[in-house]
């Protein structure tokens, strides 16, 4: 049991028999689950375990989160654990949502406070990474879904973290209507080594931004590796 406690036979319960005993009468055995040809039944059975446990890590983590046995630095990793998990959450519902659906539509806009959701990724990736992520940003908004904020910032992040040689820088800024998020990193640079992962984890961003009149940049940097702005269209304060 997850609270610790074990639960006793009913006192009441019939004695097990031995198995040398041809008499004993049992309760006939479980069936075991069908099997299903249908690949999408079993890509729903397999999300369906997924989401129980993502369930069930959330639930772990936010108790050990307000432990009085858990020191500040220990939290704060926690806390950085259960929001990339609960990302992963609303990932994997946006999955269910397109289930089956022959023409992928985007998801409305909403007015997003940009530098709190970059913050937040930055946070939970200067805890995970070796890289020295620098943070600047001032107050900014713009019209985009939340879910697809987080997958491009992330994306692009991720690519600076695994080739910069020490430090990344990441701003949040203003430039005119543009509500501009850009990540530098002292790496070797764009078209200095094979493509891969960067290549497809800026396909993915380009695609997500540009579906909400956004755009990507891709430049060189001061630090002497590669610049990749994210530019979005700016929506006014609340």
């Amino acid at each position: 049991m997850i609270d610790g406690h074990s639960r006793s036979s009913p006192t009441n319960a019939p004695a097990l028999l031995s198995c040398g005993t041809a008499t004993a009468t049992t309760s006939p055995p479980s069936p075991p689950e069908p099997q299903t040809d249908d690949p999408d039944l079993w890509r729903r059975r397999i999300r369906h375990d997924i989401h129980h446990e993502l369930g069930t890590i959330i639930m772990l983590a936010s108790a050990v989160s307000v432990s009085d046995d858990v020191g500040p630095v220990s939290k704060k990793r926690i806390e950085a654990l259960l929001g990339e998990t609960r990302w992963l959450d609303h990932l994997l519902r946006r999955l269910d949502e397109d289930d089956g659906q022959t023409e992928q539509s985007l998801p409305s806009p909403e007015r997003v406070r940009v530098d709190e959701i970059v913050g937040e990724i930055v946070a939970g990736v200067r805890l995970a990474s070796i890289r020295r992520v620098g943070y600047d940003s001032r107050p900014a908004w713009a019209h985009i879904d939340p879910l697809a904020l987080w997958r491009a910032v992330r994306n692009i992040l991720d690519n600076a973290c695994r080739i910069a040689g020490d430090h990344v820088d990441v701003s949040v800024l203003t430039e005119d209507a543009w509500t501009v998020i850009q990540v530098d990193d002292d790496g070797p640079g764009f078209g200095s080594g094979p493509g891969g992962l960067a290549s497809l984890g800026l396909g993915i961003v380009h695609d997500l931004v540009s579906g909400y009149g956004g755009g990507l940049e891709v430049r060189r940097s001061e630090l002497g590796g590669a610049r990749v702005r994210i530019l979005l269209p700016s929506a006014a304060r609340p």
